[in-house]
C-alpha cells in the first residue's frame, strides 16, 4: 500500500533533521579540533610505511636516521609536504639539508624526507638574514624566510612564521622542528610553538609527547593538548630549572633527577645507582641518554660491558632485548621504568649488533630518546613545568586543554603496563638473569596495546566517538584527525 502523504512528510522531515544533526556534529568536531588542540603523528624513521618500502640499506652505529622521531608540516602555498626531526633541545625550524655530507642510510633517509622549494610557494617571504645553527651532532647555515604552515588534520594554517632555509649543512640528515622556548628566551622572533598558540591554534602553549615503543613505530604529539591513551595513572609536576640555575645556563626543559635503579628480570634485587641524583635535560632530539662517565659505566657494568669502545659505545649482549629487566629513572612523585628493550638500540647486520642506549659525556647530561620512549611527557612552556608519567598505549583519544591549570586532574586511562616491556622473556647474561616479564602490552606483543572499543594499535587520531570517564574527567572521543575535549 503507498504511504499517506501525512506519513511522506514525516519521514522527509526526519530525513531533514538527521541531516542537519549529522550536519551540526561534523562542524562541532572540526570546531573542537581548530579551538585549541592539534595533533600529529610521531612517525619513527624506521617505518617503512611512510617512508620506503624497501629500506634495505645496512645500518651502521654512526648513522643517527634509523632511530630519530619525525612529524610532517605542510610548508607553503601551495602546501608542500617536509618531515622534520622534533626536538625538544633546541628552538628553530629549519628545512632543507644537503644530503651529501651524510652517507649510508643517512643520506637515503634524508633523500626521502622531503624537500621545500621556495620558488613554488606564492606566499614567501625572504627576510635577508642569515643564521649558523650549531648542534651537539650537525650545523646548519640557514636563510630566514617566512611562510604559511599548515598541520595534517587540522584547518589551521599559521601565516607568516619565520623558519630558516638551509644554504648548507654538514652531518646532518633532515630538517629540525625546535620546539623548545622561543621568542624572549632563546629567540628574537616567536618561533613555530609561540606561533602556534598566538595565532589561536591552542589555548596553552604547551604540548605533550609520546614517542611511542620500537614495536609500535609511531607515537604522537598534541599541541594544546594531552592523549590520555598514552600513559597510565596521574600526571606529577616537576619545576622546570631556571636557565640561571641550569648547568649549561641555557632556557631549557632541566629538571632535577633523584636516581636511576635497575630491576633485573626474575625478581632479582634491584639497586640504585651512586651519584644519579642530578639534573638532566629532555631531549628528543639526542638519540642516546648522555650521563657522567662514572654513571654510565656502572650501568654498562650491570650489562656485563667494563668500560665503553673507542667511539664511546657499550656494545652488550643482544639477549637483553629479550629480558624483562628495567633501567628506573625516579623523579619526584614518579618513577619512569624504561625496559631493557627500550634502553638499547639495536643495529641491523650478520649478525645484529646491540649497544646500551647509554653513552658517557662530561660535556652534557641529558634523557635522550632512549629514556623519551618510556614516559609520557607535558611540556608546559607558559609555567615552566614538565608533567610527566609511565608511557602506555591504549587507543588514542587527544583532547584540548582549556587550562593548564587542568593537569593535576587528568588521568591515563592505561592500566599498570610499561611499554615496549618484553612479555615472557627469560634472562640473557650477567644482569639479566631469568625469570618473569615487566608490565607488558595489552595484546601481549611487547608494542601498542590494543584498547577496548577502538580496535586501534599504536595508530593516532582514529578514536571512536564517544565519552571516557576516568576519575571526574571525561574525553569526547571525535572522528579522524580531531581533537576531543575534556570535560570535567
Amino acid at each position: 500500500m503507498a504511504p499517506s502523504r501525512s506519513l511522506r512528510s514525516l519521514v522527509c522531515l526526519l530525513a531533514s533533521c538527521c541531516a542537519r544533526l549529522a550536519t551540526a556534529i561534523v562542524e562541532i568536531q572540526v570546531k573542537q579540533h581548530d579551538e585549541g588542540c592539534i595533533h600529529l603523528p610521531i612517525i619513527h624513521s624506521t617505518n617503512v610505511r611512510h617512508f620506503t618500502e624497501k629500506r634495505g640499506v645496512q645500518l651502521k652505529l654512526a648513522n643517527r636516521s634509523d632511530v630519530a622521531y619525525y612529524a610532517q608540516l605542510s610548508i607553503g602555498t601551495p602546501p608542500q609536504p617536509v618531515f622534520v626531526q622534533l626536538d625538544t633541545g633546541s628552538f628553530e625550524l629549519w628545512v632543507n639539508p644537503d644530503c651529501t655530507t651524510v652517507t649510508g642510510s643517512d643520506r637515503a633517509f634524508c633523500e626521502r624526507a622531503g624537500r621545500f622549494d621556495s620558488q613554488l610557494s606564492s606566499t614567501l617571504d625572504s627576510l635577508g638574514t642569515t643564521k649558523e645553527l650549531r648542534y651537539g651532532i650537525g650545523s646548519a647555515n640557514i636563510s630566514y624566510v617566512t611562510d604559511t604552515i599548515s598541520l595534517a588534520g587540522s584547518r589551521t594554517a599559521l601565516q607568516s612564521v619565520q623558519f630558516g632555509i638551509a644554504s648548507a649543512s654538514a652531518d646532518t640528515f633532515s630538517g629540525i622542528l625546535g620546539i623548545g622556548y622561543g621568542s624572549g628566551y632563546t629567540t628574537r622572533y616567536p618561533n613555530f610553538i609561540d606561533q602556534l598558540y598566538a595565532q589561536n591554534g591552542t589555548r596553552v602553549k604547551a604540548y605533550t609527547l609520546a614517542l611511542g615503543s620500537k614495536d609500535a613505530q609511531e607515537g604522537i604529539i598534541v599541541f594544546g593538548g594531552v592523549d590520555t591513551s598514552k600513559f597510565a595513572g596521574g600526571l606529577v609536576r616537576l619545576p622546570v630549572i631556571p636557565a640561571a640555575k641550569s648547568p649549561d645556563s641555557v632556557p631549557r626543559f632541566w629538571v632535577d633527577m633523584l636516581s636511576i635503579g635497575i630491576s633485573p628480570p626474575g625478581g632479582g634485587a634491584s639497586r640504585v645507582y651512586e651519584g644519579s641524583n642530578i639534573p638532566v635535560f629532555l631531549d628528543s632530539g639526542s638519540t642516546m641518554t648522555l650521563l657522567p662517565a662514572g654513571l654510565a659505566n656502572a650501568i654498562a657494568a650491570d650489562f656485563g660491558v667494563a668500560a665503553p669502545d673507542a667511539k664511546g659505545f657499550y656494545r652488550i649482549d643482544c639477549g637483553f632485548t629479550r629480558s624483562g629487566g628495567t633501567v628506573d629513572f625516579k623523579f619526584q612523585g614518579v618513577t619512569v621504568k624504561v625496559p631493557y628493550k627500550e634502553m638499547i638500540r639495536e643495529v641491523p647486520g650478520n649478525p645484529m649488533a646491540c649497544f646500551l642506549g647509554i653513552q658517557p659525556s662530561e660535556k652534557f647530561v641529558l634523557l635522550g630518546d632512549t629514556f623519551l620512549r618510556s614516559a609520557y611527557t607535558v611540556f608546559d612552556l607558559e609555567n615552566h613545568n614538565v608533567w610527566i608519567s609511565q608511557a602506555a598505549n591504549c587507543g588514542s583519544t587527544p583532547a584540548a586543554l582549556n587550562s593548564a591549570q587542568d593537569l593535576p586532574s587528568v588521568v591515563g586511562l592505561c592500566g599498570n603496563q610499561v611499554v615496549g616491556a618484553v612479555a615472557g622473556a627469560g634472562g640473557s647474561g650477567s644482569a639479566a638473569g631469568s625469570g618473569s616479564s615487566t608490565g607488558g602490552s595489552a595484546d601481549g606483543s611487547g608494542g601498542a596495546g590494543r584498547a577496548p572499543g577502538t580496535g586501534v594499535t599504536g595508530g593516532v587520531g582514529r578514536s571512536s566517538p564517544g565519552i571516557i570517564r576516568t576519575l571526574g574527567v571525561a574525553v569526547v572521543g571525535v572522528a579522524v584527525g580531531s581533537c576531543g575535549s575534556l570535560i570535567w
